[in-house]
């Protein structure tokens, strides 16, 4: 690979931008005057101050250290801070999923959602596989209760025990 040419001859830019550099530069170096130079020109002495100024923070700014890789566009800064969400997201979903198994490792009871704020719109939410199951176990009668009707599974009597007396479990 070749290197790149650097030097004068490398300049670009239009003739009149060309000579107010070439006659900035001498009034920098000391060799005219500012008053000779703005003359020079064509231009007042505080014209001429203000395109000094402007050559020197050109210069200034064309050699501030550059920061090395890609540059932040309003683009890529979306595009991180939506894969920031996403990662977020997943991090919850993962802290709610292990708060859930917490809980039931210690006998707590299911949290309830709070109810959404959108009345009457949406899918109706379905209930758990598990409670659907449980009803439905609880509704067929029991071949070993000789021939009851379910009930006392249903209430949650066993073997008959408390029915209705005060004082029962």
């Amino acid at each position: 690979m070749a290197a790149k040419k650097t030097g004068p001859s490398t300049l670009r830019g239009s003739a009149r931008a060309r000579a107010v550099t070439v006659v900035v530069l001498e009034a920098l170096s000391g060799e005219v005057g500012t008053t000779e130079a703005a003359e020079r020109l064509g231009v007042s002495l505080s014209r001429y101050y203000q395109l000094e100024a402007k050559a020197l923070g050109g210069m200034l700014k064309a050699l501030e250290p550059r920061t090395k890789g890609p540059q932040m566009t309003p683009q890529r800064q979306i595009q991180a801070l939506q894969a920031e969400k996403h990662a977020l997201e997943k991090d919850l979903r993962r802290h709610q999923t292990l708060l859930r198994a917490a809980h039931r490792s210690v006998g707590l009871p299911a949290s309830k959602r709070k109810a959404s704020s959108s009345k009457g719109r949406g899918r109706a939410k379905r209930g758990s596989r598990g409670k659907t199951v449980l009803e439905t176990l609880r509704k067929v009668p029991d071949a070993d209760a000789g021939g009851s009707d379910g009930k006392a599974k249903r209430d949650g009597n066993v073997g008959g025990e408390d029915r209705g007396e005060p004082g029962g479990a």
